[in-house]
């Protein structure tokens, strides 16, 4: 999604201004969104909520399931529509993103510039003609900085299911075009584990605030037969395209097909 993010700059971005737009063709390409745990609840209305291992920091990172291929996004169609009505957040902010400064503790605003919502003509100015940010920046600010205390919270979360060993691989098949697929790769809470924790320790998950997050993610479990359901749709769909094609091409004129 990110391709070439640098700070948001006064002399590099002075002219610069982003677009706002529903096209969502920039995350056609993503089958997984990264989610902060505030976000499970609504996200489980329309997809998996699965956890991803992070073997560079040796931990584990919440997503949304969005495709169950590499490079598929079953959400967005081909005029870039997203079609849910939850957005992940880290979607909804691009081009935008933040990254800590290798100097001090504080976090910088940064930019993918090579996003086509940033113009040099179209939408809402970054800086003023005196080089001061404008509402745009401080709105910017304001949101990533909310998003990265959610984001504290999630890594908290995240590292109490570890502590506790709640999370297991998951192995599902599901059936997508008449064919069976394994779903694997992927981590989920074990019920059942969870089932055996001691009042003590049920009444710590209460008092962190974390039983929200566990029952949605649960409960979201079941899209993934949705997305199954999406799959078959897509794949059916790209079949029926080809053979019309097919099918036109046997029916024109001997001398068009030559051409």
């Amino acid at each position: 999604m990110f391709e070439h993010v640098v700070p948001v700059n006064k002399d590099r971005h002075a002219g610069k201004k982003v677009r706002v737009s529903n096209d969502f063709k920039f995350a056609a390409n993503f089958h997984v969104a990264y989610l902060t745990t505030h976000e499970f609840v609504r996200a489980a209305f329309f997809y998996p909520v699965l956890f991803l291992e992070d073997k560079d920091n040796d931990a584990f990172r919440p997503v949304a399931l969005l495709g169950l291929d590499a490079g598929e996004n079953l959400f967005v169609d081909d005029q870039g529509n997203w079609n849910a009505a939850y957005i992940p957040a880290i979607v909804r902010r691009y081009p935008f993103a933040l990254s800590k400064s290798p100097e001090e503790e504080r976090y910088i605003v940064c930019v993918d510039e090579s996003s086509s919502l940033l113009s040099d003509t179209e939408g809402a100015a970054l800086f003023d003609e005196a080089g001061n940010p404008t509402q745009v920046v401080e709105n910017v600010k304001r949101y990533l900085g909310e998003l990265q205390m959610m984001d504290q919270f999630t890594h908290e979360f995240i590292k109490f299911l570890v502590h506790n060993n709640l999370l297991t691989p998951l192995n599902m098949r599901v059936n997508v075009a008449n064919q069976v697929r394994n779903i694997t790769g992927c981590y989920v809470i074990n019920e059942e584990r969870l089932n055996h924790f001691t009042d003590q320790k049920f009444l710590e998950l209460r008092q962190k605030g974390y039983l929200p997050a566990i029952y949605a993610h649960l409960m979201s479990l079941v899209q993934i037969e949705y997305l199954a359901t999406l799959k078959t749709r897509s794949v059916e769909a790209g079949a029926k395209s080809a053979s019309g094609e097919v099918a036109t091409m046997a029916s024109a004129p001997a001398s068009e097909t030559i051409q």
